[in-house]
């Protein structure tokens, strides 16, 4: 049994302050409609953090070479001249490129965070994942959205935003999964007319060939790790036309039996409006361990038509 709540989503669930002081310097992308979408969004949701003003101190402390008893002289300390502070040695840092795909590169470096959680929000969706003992984390993920905004947080508060062009996502149509915690959900394409384990059946375990492909991402060792799944699909490959037939599986666990799972779903089809829905799973019990929970009905299948 699921619950189903539907809507369409026009930019990133999770946006910070962080973003709107990157956008409001560096601009969007001109003549962008969705640009304009993704940034209203933002603005709407989050707040500027006002900076502090200057300040001008006075000293009344005594002139130590004035003469003994003399009354204490009173000066304006002046504001020095403003050079520019040196780099912390723990500034966080990111950079985003187009990959092939309609995907992005992402690559973060945290100099003072080496092998720890680090969070990763793309147009609604959000990841989990780990840096190496460097404090680097490369990450490519494939994008939701033209213009594509990355926001990237450590445990201890600290951000950073990258943003890149992908010029390729049109050619794309993407269903993502997220979920947060130990169960494994598996998304299954069967494209036109595949069977199981036969060419055309794609799903992140398998090594058949098939038009599109599925990318799982997520990091284990965390109970509450947010992991994603997502199943892309490109007009032009292979020039084949007809139904994609979605399902998704989940196996039940000593961790998940007989609990409801917080699902949600992103879909990017035909029409680029990027839409997403709110599910609740409800896992078999307890006797039913090591089962699999096969959901035929969860995504609307995909129809590819031909060039």
């Amino acid at each position: 049994m699921f619950v189903i709540k539907n809507y369409v989503t026009t930019g990133g669930t999770v946006a910070c302050a962080l973003a709107i002081g990157y956008l409001m310097q560096n601009g969007w992308p001109a003549h962008s409609e969705e640009a304009q979408v993704q940034s209203d969004v933002v603005a709407n949701q989050s707040s500027l953090i006002a900076g502090l003003q200057d300040v001008v101190l006075t000293s009344s402390s005594p002139d130590l070479d004035a003469t003994p008893g003399a009354r204490p002289v009173q000066r304006a300390l002046q504001p020095s001249r403003s050079t520019p502070s040196a780099p912390s040695k723990c500034a966080l840092s990111a950079r985003a490129h187009a990959a092939p795909g309609a995907s992005a590169r992402l690559i973060v470096k945290a100099p003072c965070h080496g092998n720890e959680r680090i969070e990763v929000h793309h147009s609604g969706l959000k990841v989990t994942q780990k840096t190496d003992r460097n404090g680097r984390l490369d990450l490519t993920i494939p994008a939701l959205s033209e213009y594509a905004i990355f926001l990237i947080s450590v445990d201890d508060q600290t951000g950073t935003v990258a943003t890149t062009h992908i010029p390729d996502i049109a050619d794309y149509t993407r269903i993502a999964l997220q979920w947060q915690g130990d169960t494994d959900l598996q998304i299954h394409a069967l494209e036109f007319g595949a069977s199981y384990g036969s060419a055309g059946h794609v799903s992140a375990d398998t090594d058949t060939d098939g038009a599109g492909e599925v990318v799982h991402l997520g990091q284990s060792g965390f109970g509450d790790a947010q992991n994603i799944e997502v199943y892309s699909v490109s007009a032009s490959q292979g020039g084949q036309s007809g139904a994609i037939e979605l399902t998704v599986e989940a196996e039940v666990t000593d961790a998940n039996c007989g609990r409801d799972l917080a699902v949600q779903s992103l879909e990017l089809r035909e029409d680029r409006r990027l839409r997403s829905r709110d599910l609740t799973l409800t896992m078999p019990d307890c006797t039913q361990t090591g089962e699999f929970l096969v959901l035929n009905n969860l995504l609307q299948d995909l129809t590819i038509a031909a060039n």
